[in-house]
């Protein structure tokens, strides 16, 4: 066995240092703080997809950028460069990066507290408690545009109304429960508290939740009044963060590219990059909603850039419907996935415009782990060994189904819906 080899698992958060094994090679992930990457990273990183891997590379529902097909041979070079580069993550069993926050973090006239100096303070105090699944992660949300609901945290910040306070919460069958609120200045340190109660209530052996996200009510509880949060009510819905087009920002414009299932070429990053330095400021942000944002544009240069952008591949319209399209790489890139993924999803979807068009999501998931999108959707389609798909209409791949159809079949059922409401009583049998 090689000493790259002994590194790699399955069906875990894989790293820089840690790669893991996939139908396609290795996918080595990188976790840049924000979600931010310098033009000069950009490149760097694209030109190291290119000679290390086979050049296609992947933006996560958390903002994370993965390099795929990494070979054994190359990827010792690669990990030198990336350490050189400031880009591999700290050593440690836990959390490769601990926070998620929107791409818009410090330019979001609507935020009503810069999340990525909050984010980095939550890391400083508690990304090295011991314990932690690699998978916790914290969503600091600062109200925006963008907000962070979906991306299934194990604790979800949020301002509280015109207060100093910041709400915590947590994912429950309903919705996000909110389990109180500290000051703003309390917050690392509430986050803190918290974890480190989690992780020894594991060590102790009074829960065996793997995600305080799926800890029981009761101890949740008792982690909040420990951390000495106060009551707080419940907080206002927001409209579903934008997935692409111009957005409000400090400094200039935004805009969010998105990209086909989160699927980028080395091209598509490196002309990202340029476009950054031509027309903004010089940065490239990876967005949860497995995109690319470029902050601080010009007004004055939005038509051109525009003109430029819809010809690499990137969705510029926030009405197309390809973003209603989840997907993960699927079979063969992925080693767990059982279907082809990305091509039954745009096969499914030629059955289903009209709901595509009102904004209905589908997410097509190779296996039951749901990377592409951890919370639920419109309609879940989940791949089974006998090239079927498990059919959950408004859930997520962890519910249950008692449906499971072909692809043929799905298309004969999809072909004459209009709405959500003939979604949900086309597959009422699955949701019972």
């Amino acid at each position: 066995m090689t000493a790259v080899s002994t590194l790699m698992r399955r069906g875990w958060c894989p790293g820089v240092r840690r790669p893991m094994a996939t139908g396609d090679g290795l996918l080595v992930r990188l976790h840049p703080l924000g979600g931010r990457l310098s033009v000069d990273q950009a490149r760097l990183v694209a030109d190291a997809a290119r000679k290390h891997g086979n050049g296609h590379l992947d933006i996560t529902g958390r903002g994370n950028l993965q390099i795929r097909g990494v070979r054994d041979e190359t990827y010792p070079a690669l990990l030198a460069l990336l350490e050189r580069e400031g880009l591999v993550e700290l050593e440690g069993d836990g959390p490769n990066r601990l926070t998620v926050t929107s791409p818009l973090a410090g330019i979001d006239p609507l935020d009503r507290f810069d999340t990525f100096v909050l984010a980095r303070a939550i890391e400083d105090k508690a990304h090295a408690i011991d314990g932690l699944s690699a998978k916790f992660v914290v969503a600091v949300d600062g109200g925006g545009s963008m907000p962070l609901d979906a991306i299934g945290a194990d604790i979800h910040l949020l301002p509280v109304n015109e207060s100093n306070m910041i709400a915590f919460g947590v994912p429950s069958s309903d919705g996000l429960q909110w389990i109180g609120a500290t000051a703003l200045a309390r917050v690392p340190e509430a986050v803190a508290d918290i974890l480190s109660g989690y992780a020894r209530m594991k060590k102790a052996g009074r829960t065996e939740a793997r995600r305080l996200r799926d800890l029981e009510r009761d101890l949740v509880r008792e982690l909040a009044d420990a951390a000495a949060l106060e009551p707080t009510s419940p907080l206002c819905v927001r409209p579903p963060a934008p997935r692409a087009g111009i957005l409000h920002a400090k400094g200039g414009k935004a805009f969010l590219l998105a990209l086909p299932f989160g699927r980028c070429g080395s091209a598509q990053l490196e002309q990202a990059a340029a476009w950054s330095e031509r027309f903004g400021m010089g940065e490239v942000r990876l967005s949860f909603t497995r995109g690319i944002l470029l902050p601080g544009l010009a007004e004055s240069h939005l038509v051109t850039f525009l003109d430029e952008a819809r010809r690499p591949g990137f969705i510029t319209e926030a009405q197309d419907p390809r973003l209603s399209l989840l997907a993960c790489p699927g079979k063969p890139d992925c080693a767990s996935a059982l279907t082809p993924a990305p091509v039954n999803a745009l096969r499914i979807a030629s059955a289903c415009g009209p709901l595509l068009s009102q904004g209905a999501t589908l997410h097509v998931s190779g296996c039951r782990k749901g990377c592409a999108h951890p919370s639920q959707a419109d309609l879940t389609l989940v791949g089974r060994d006998d090239g079927r798909y498990d059919v959950i209409p408004n859930g997520s791949t962890q519910d249950a189904t008692c449906l499971h159809l072909s692809i043929d079949n799905l298309m004969t059922r999809l072909l004459p819906l209009n709405t959500l409401d003939d979604l949900r009583c086309a597959f009422a049998e699955s949701a019972r």
